[in-house]
């Protein structure tokens, strides 16, 4: 990776390697991650490579101030994966965040699928080609659609174009197929990936040995902390409770009694990793499954009710078919809790955002 990046900044960037130390770098990682990788990435860049300083961010946060949103449910629909995270003022919350093996890339195999099945004119077409892939992506992006006003027969057109031949163009008559392929991001069964586990959450760390610091040493410390102030605690209810008896018997016996002091258990410590288990992950999860998944993994409910009213897409995978705002907020509204609906005033679905293109929004925010 170092020669790869090394080479590409030399060449397409034209900065030689040794003045990279008067330049800043933003390394950007999926909502998702593994911190010894990102720990390995920050030395590539800082010992290795030499830049300055670097920073750290994640893609959902980068999507939400490239959007000029200060929070929202952050759904990234890209070629192989969807990832969903709920950020709030910057802060991406840990327990929301979900990433499923799945995206535009099973889309445009399910389209090519029902084309072959519905007779596609142009018989040599092969997703292995580069030009024939490039083609399917296309039809993809051009025909499919989320909009249920359209039904019904279609004469469509297309041309396929291949380098040292003549242009071909043909026709082809299509129905449901241009809407049943975008819908698998809805019904992931449609991919034919039943009965295998896509669903990725955060998983807790499992500490770093050369970092004395670490979590696991900030949960053991809290836990002590935790403790110490349940037992000191105990004890000055107990005394309180020996003057008090003192004092009763002093009036009534002269007999003394000797009260034991019990301390009693601490409890666990507030620092929490686990994930809400209101919803099974064993089974593929449609986009609007996730949604409401990571929404009511949020802790109050004031945040959920932020993450309901605002809804950011961002990626190729969805937010460029028709319709694709009115399927996704209508399926919100239908399935989010009812106790939501009456505070909600409009779920608010955006795929295409006032500052920048949707598919290219991470990088808008750091030109």
């Amino acid at each position: 990776m170092e020669t790869i990046w090394s080479k590409v900044i030399e060449t397409k960037l034209d900065i030689p390697v040794k003045d990279l130390k008067s330049y800043k770098v933003i390394l950007l990682i999926p909502d998702i991650y593994h911190r010894p990788h990102v720990k390995e990435l920050m030395n590539l860049l800082l010992i290795r490579l030499g830049f300055g300083s670097a920073i750290v961010h994640q893609e959902s946060v980068c999507a939400l101030y490239g959007s000029g949103i200060p929070s929202a449910c952050v759904v990234d629909v890209g070629d192989q994966k969807t990832s969903v995270s709920c950020v709030e003022d910057g802060l991406s919350n840990r327990n929301s965040r979900l990433c499923m093996g799945y995206g535009g890339g099973d889309v445009t195999r399910c389209f090519t699928s029902l084309l072959q099945r519905a007779h596609m004119p142009y018989r040599e077409c092969q997703m292995e080609k580069t030009m024939d892939a490039l083609l399917l992506v296309e039809l993809k992006e051009t025909f499919c659609h989320l909009d249920q006003d359209l039904d019904g027969i279609q004469l469509l057109d297309f041309h396929v174009r291949n380098p040292n031949s003549s242009t071909i163009m043909y026709q082809l008559k299509l129905g449901d197929e241009t809407l049943q392929a975008p819908m698998g991001l809805f019904y992931p069964q449609l991919f034919g990936i039943v009965g295998e586990k896509m669903v990725k959450t955060q998983q807790r760390n499992q500490g770093d040995s050369e970092d004395i610091h670490d979590e696991n040493y900030l949960l053991q410390t809290q836990q002590q902390a935790a403790k110490a102030k349940a037992l000191e605690k105990a004890g000055a209810e107990n005394n309180s409770n020996v003057e008090g008896a003192a004092n009763t018997h002093r009036n009534t016996s002269p007999t003394n009694h000797h009260t034991e002091v019990i301390p009693t258990e601490a409890p666990p410590p507030t620092i929490s990793r686990r994930i809400s288990t209101s919803q099974s992950l064993d089974k593929p999860l449609g986009i609007d499954q996730a949604i409401l998944h990571s929404i009511d993994c949020c802790s109050s409910e004031e945040t959920k009710k932020k993450m309901y009213s605002c809804i950011l897409v961002v990626g190729g995978g969805l937010g460029l078919f028709q319709g694709a705002v009115d399927m996704l907020q209508y399926r919100i509204q239908s399935k989010m809790p009812p106790s939501f609906r009456a505070v909600v005033d409009k779920v608010e679905v955006i795929c295409k955002s006032k500052v920048s293109d949707c598919t290219y929004i991470y990088h808008h925010k750091y030109h």
